[in-house]
């Protein structure tokens, strides 16, 4: 960020807090951001959005981050889930149980190369998009790197993904099959192919860990290790 843009970001988030109702909580809020310079303003901001990255990716990129947290584990695809309890019955179930492990891995691949595009989102950061997230919800800064990050990240995963579960006989199958039940509406479109669906369930865990790192640091800025974003969320 410019050293203009560091001194809006500053004065944004010091008039949000005048026009606040409680002006006796408003003028302690502010009184402390006045005592932070625009580049500590600035570098918190910056600093808060990175961690939650750097947090998000080395998590889920690790081996088997998305199999072992229940909260972003892929499941297969609907029709195929439902397929594969019939299979089991019959002793058949083996294949889905394999691709299952393979779709999760296949994500956990793919984001652990999701950081160089992240990177660039945050180095072309505008004075409207620090606004929003200074000013925004407890995910803002989240929201602001789905809407510039997602179509990027999508064409990375997909090849990464397709890789993965290319091995697999019972992928190309399905993919067969749901395409002609999409064509008639009987499932959706993204469900119909399998890659597509890994890739978004991938990007939809990536999110909402990221999502989860960002509550946790306007939540409770004291108990961050970063003597900068202790100040400067503290502040906020």
């Amino acid at each position: 960020m410019g050293a203009s843009m560091k001194r809006l970001v500053l004065h944004l988030a010091f008039s949000a807090l005048l026009t606040a109702p409680w002006s006796g909580l408003a003028a302690a809020a502010s009184a402390a951001l006045d005592a932070l310079t625009p580049n500590e303003a600035a570098g918190g901001l910056h600093e808060a959005l990175a961690k939650g990255i750097d947090v998000a990716v080395s998590q889920l990129g690790a081996k088997n981050g998305f199999l072992n947290d229940p909260k972003v584990a892929i499941p297969l695809p609907e029709p195929l889930e439902k397929a594969e309890r019939a299979l089991t019955m019959i002793g058949m179930g083996g294949q889905g149980e394999e691709l299952r492990v393979a779709m999760n891995h296949a994500a956990e691949n793919a984001v652990s190369q999701a950081k160089p595009i992240f990177t660039q989102a945050l180095r072309h950061m505008t004075l409207a998009d620090a606004k929003a997230i200074l000013t925004g919800g407890n995910d803002a800064g989240t929201q602001y790197f789905r809407r510039t990050t997602s179509a990027q990240l999508g064409a990375k995963f997909k090849p990464i993904v397709a890789a993965q579960t290319a091995k697999l006989g019972l992928a190309r199958q399905y993919n067969e099959y749901a395409g002609k039940a999409s064509q008639v509406g009987l499932i959706s479109a993204q469900t119909a192919n399998l890659d597509d669906y890994v890739t978004a369930k991938a990007l939809d865990g990536l999110f909402s860990r990221m999502a989860d790192e960002e509550r946790a640091i306007r939540k409770n800025p004291l108990g961050q290790s970063s003597e900068l974003l202790k100040k400067v969320f503290g502040a906020l």
